[in-house]
């Protein structure tokens, strides 16, 4: 009798387990976090956030999501007037915000020679920067072999030393503190790669392996990391995303009917995963949440599936298909 009842009751924990996988927008990690740890408005009220890419996608949902927990923000991106237009929706929807806890600071990650002058408006105005949120980035769709060097250099300035650099000024003042959080929003890209997008994977990549060299270095300075790896999420990404040649962009609208998880819940998703300083995170529905355990546990034949099934996509870029989901 108790042999059966454990046998069932193992057989149900599996099955609950296996249905959660099959549900899930994210790893069970950060699920975990998000029913049991800390939330963002306990967590991270108060502290100073930096964002880039904060004039959409992602990065404007974060902003909303950290600005509704009480963050005291800093935005930043290329575009002033988007920014100030995020900035006036966090005081029009959250009462306690003040105009005073949210700075707009304009910067474009390739101009690397402007990165600190931007850290020393931002240590003027809050006095010390508590987490610094990488996420401005941009994406790719064309072939590895008929992708110009020109776009993969540009690529990695964008999405890997732009970030390298603006976390290389701020991490001082955070050194000697002894308190900070870097989070850098990479993305499943980043995990393994795929047809189509290899500039971007490859800048993503790249991503992993200094922050991950940073988490190490950083433990004795209480310097946290948390990569976030995001799967397909709505946004504009595709309508400027890098093609063949450097000065063409994409010009791709996503549409409403796409597998695709919501920026809001992404934001959401993000901010739990700074709140409970979770080393790194998966935010992805299926079939690439799977993906991502896949080559986790399984490379050897994640990577057979991965060649069989990329010849769909392969033949889809290869036709001039640039809607991919």
């Amino acid at each position: 009798m108790f042999l059966e009842l454990l046998v069932s009751a193992v057989v149900t924990v599996v099955v609950v387990q296996v249905l959660r996988l099959f549900f899930a927008d994210c790893d069970l990690t950060l699920q975990w976090a998000e029913m049991f740890g800390r939330s963002p408005g306990e967590a991270c009220k108060g502290k100073v956030v930096w964002v880039t890419g904060a004039s959409s996608g992602i990065g404007e949902g974060l902003a909303y999501r950290l600005a509704a927990a009480g963050c005291r923000l800093i935005l930043s991106a290329r575009r002033e007037d988007e920014l100030n237009r995020v900035k006036k929706t966090c005081l029009a929807r959250y009462g306690g915000v003040q105009s005073e806890d949210i700075l707009v600071v304009p910067v474009d990650l390739v101009q690397r020679d402007t990165h600190q002058q931007a850290v020393d408006t931002v240590i003027q105005h809050f006095k010390q920067i508590d987490c610094l949120v990488n996420n401005a980035g941009r994406s790719q769709r064309a072939l590895w072999m008929k992708t110009s060097l020109e776009v993969d250099k540009e690529c990695l300035e964008l999405n890997t030393l732009g970030p390298l650099s603006l976390t290389k000024l701020v991490l001082p003042q955070m050194v000697q503190r002894k308190q900070g959080q870097v989070v850098v929003v990479t993305s499943i890209a980043g995990k393994f790669g795929a047809p189509g997008i290899g500039s971007y994977c490859g800048s993503k990549h790249a991503l992993h392996g200094w922050f991950e060299s940073l988490r190490i270095e950083g433990y004795d300075d209480n310097i946290k990391v948390t990569m976030v790896c995001p799967g397909p999420v709505f946004s504009d990404a595709l309508k400027v995303a890098f093609t063949e040649q450097r000065s063409e962009g994409l010009g791709v609208e996503m549409r409403s009917s796409e597998n695709r998880m919501a920026t809001d819940r992404c934001a959401h998703l993000i901010a739990v995963a700074m709140s409970n300083s979770l080393d790194e995170v998966w935010v992805s529905r299926n079939p690439e949440l799977s993906y991502c355990y896949l080559f986790q546990y399984f490379p050897a034949i994640a990577r057979k599936i991965a060649v069989r099934l990329g010849q769909t996509r392969y033949r889809k870029v290869k036709a001039g298909i640039n809607s991919l989901h």
